[in-house]
């Protein structure tokens, strides 16, 4: 995919003279508590580059302080950064004059704050489609956009009804689809959900992905709250102190840590609720319905597996024969396999592995099947529970380390 945001050294200071010396020490080397004892000022964002890629939701996380919000507003300059450059597409944003960058706010962006924002004197549908007469579109034009955004979020039917009329969740769900209305290029959010509570957020979560498989938007979303960032976002950018610790996917922040920082950050995390069965997929050992025992047995040593997957004619699985079984068979002089199949119920890539683990008791591989319902891949049981075992080590180690160096 090609590349919609790319922010270089991006850095913001916040006071009388944030281009002076706090830059100059920032610069240098000094950290955020030095800067703000010698000069008073505050670190917004310390030298940020990244690449947000088109159609990519792009989640940056951390907590109060460490600069997320700061640096998506820098992206539509309602921040203006220090030193730096943010570029949508060809376009420098921090070259447009005020006159240009209006434009850009209004064509190229939407945001969704935190706090609904609505105006309580208008109704559903004039809140939705205020954007687009700021553009100067006709009432039938907008109202129109205004009812199909509305139809994007689930709420058809509410276009005369009134913000004190709604629930948070679905006032959320209008500063959504004001945000869609304008059909931005790029979406920010910035803690959108973080005001719902717990079991709207999920919905809105769901919502949110269910709009972005129809419209492939580019949306920087930001949050506190490290599950809703996972399960979100395409890539997660983890911040502390203004600085970015780590940019990765979901399962690069969940198993690869980078830092100390992100690694006690994840560990409490529920991989299984995270990882997807993608992430410990490895290449199954199959024969056809019409193979023998030995060719079972040769299919499972080939790669050093403890079962074989049994698929039909258009590679669909039947079921698993086991080594030991395969084997026992065999020493009687058992030729057919079909004796030797057990069920074993097909689960596909994005699965999340919590919705699986009732499979693993049999302690038989799991077929993976692609849309059609063909064999792409095995899980094995062992093999993720092992994988989920080395992550929580991470933990471990990191609090032996802790603990080490506090004795010493």
């Amino acid at each position: 995919m090609s590349t919609k945001v790319k922010i270089s050294n991006l850095v913001k200071i916040f006071g009388d003279e944030p281009d002076g010396e706090a830059l100059t020490l920032l610069q240098a080397g000094y950290s955020k508590n030095v800067i703000r004892e010698s000069t008073g000022h505050i670190v917004g964002v310390n030298d940020a580059n990244i690449d947000i890629s088109e159609g990519e939701i792009f989640v940056v996380m951390g907590l109060s302080g460490s600069g997320k919000s700061t640096l998506i507003r820098c992206v539509n300059r309602l921040y203006e950064p220090t030193a730096g450059s943010v570029f949508v597409d060809s376009t420098d944003v921090t070259a447009l004059d005020p006159k240009e960058l209006q434009a850009f706010r209004r064509d190229s962006t939407g945001m969704v704050f935190q706090h609904f924002a609505l105006f309580p004197h208008r109704d559903i549908r004039s809140n939705v489609a205020f954007g687009l007469k700021v553009k100067g579109m006709d009432a039938d034009g907008r109202n129109a956009a205004a009812e199909r955004a509305l139809a994007l979020v689930g709420l058809s039917g509410y276009e005369s009804s009134y913000p004190r009329q709604l629930s948070g969740g679905m006032q959320q769900r209008v500063g959504l689809a004001r945000a869609l209305a304008t059909d931005p290029d790029i979406l920010l959010m910035d803690e959108a959900f973080s005001a719902l509570d717990p079991l709207i957020r999920r919905q809105m979560q769901d919502e949110l992905m269910s709009i972005q498989d129809q419209l492939h938007k580019t949306i920087l979303f930001i949050t506190h709250d490290l599950n809703e960032a996972l399960r979100v976002g395409s890539r997660v950018c983890m911040m502390k102190d203004g600085a970015i610790h780590q940019v990765g996917t979901p399962e690069d922040i969940l198993m690869r840590p980078e830092t100390d920082y992100v690694a006690e950050f994840v560990q409490d995390v529920d991989q299984g609720r995270v990882l997807e069965v993608e992430t410990v997929r490895e290449d199954a050992a199959a024969v056809p319905q019409s193979a023998t025992v030995a060719d079972a047995l040769s299919a499972i040593d080939r790669l050093g597996v403890e079962a074989a997957h049994v698929v039909d004619a258009d590679g669909r699985p039947l079921g698993v024969v086991a080594r030991d079984a395969a084997e026992q068979a065999q020493r009687s002089g058992t030729r057919d396999l079909s004796g030797l199949i057990q069920d074993v119920p097909a689960i596909t890539n994005d699965t999340i592995l919590a919705k699986v683990y009732q499979l693993f008791g049999s302690g038989l591989p799991v077929a993976v099947v692609d849309g059609d319902g063909v064999l792409i891949g095995s899980v094995r049981p062992l093999e993720v529970l092992a994988e989920l075992g080395r992550v929580e080590n991470i933990s471990e180690q990191l609090e032996l380390a802790k603990t080490h160096g506090a004795q010493q």
